[in-house]
């Protein structure tokens, strides 16, 4: 699981895996597949992503598509599903970050929006295109005086308010989290039967 603690080497220990085996798709050898379109074992939260938007009928082929995030884990490989040709993707795709100035110009674009940038309800409905697929891949605990427990979950998205404009929006929880555990899943019964090979 990502992040490792500081003082283990990310690179190392990803590398250190078999590519055969990379259940979580982050190996090297399992990004540069994706990239080139070659099939294999897809990053779980990006893949499932897709998947998301395949089952839930949204059009991505001619969409435009802006990512908020460029990590390794998620906004990297979702662009890159995205452009790729085929089901769910022929996407046009946008990538912003931390440094992209005036993002609410690039994310009222958005006829696909992917929030991955890892601050809460930082996405705000004067930020959403009405009628946008809004995809929240964030995941925070904030502090809610009204919850039993004083905390509550919430994702990149300021739910509420975006909702009522969106075409459709994930939740948190219960939105790509379940989607990413599906996708594990499914990565390891493919590397299973691919290391099986004629044999089963």
């Amino acid at each position: 699981q990502l992040p490792l603690p500081p003082h283990l080497d990310e690179r190392k220990v990803i590398e250190a895996i078999s590519a055969a085996k990379d259940a979580d798709g982050y190996h090297p050898i399992s990004q540069g597949r994706m990239l080139a379109g070659i099939a294999g074992l897809r990053p779980c939260t990006p893949a499932g992503i897709i998947e998301l938007l395949v089952r839930g009928g949204v059009e991505t082929r001619g969409a435009h598509a802006v990512v908020v995030g460029r990590s390794n884990i998620v906004g990297k490989p979702v662009a890159a599903l995205l452009m790729q040709k085929g089901e769910g993707a022929d996407a046009t795709v946008t990538v912003c970050h931390s440094r992209t100035a005036d993002l609410g110009a690039f994310t009222r674009e958005a006829d696909i929006l992917v929030a991955a940038m890892g601050r809460p309800r930082a996405i705000t409905a004067d930020m959403v295109k009405p009628g946008a697929a809004v995809i929240d891949v964030g995941i925070h605990r904030i502090e809610d005086a009204s919850a039993p427990k004083g905390t509550r979950l919430c994702g990149d998205v300021d739910f509420d308010p975006v909702a009522e404009i969106a075409s459709a929006i994930t939740p948190v929880p219960g939105g790509v989290g379940p989607m990413t555990v599906a996708m594990l899943m499914h990565n390891t019964v493919a590397a299973a039967e691919a290391a099986l090979g004629d044999d089963r």
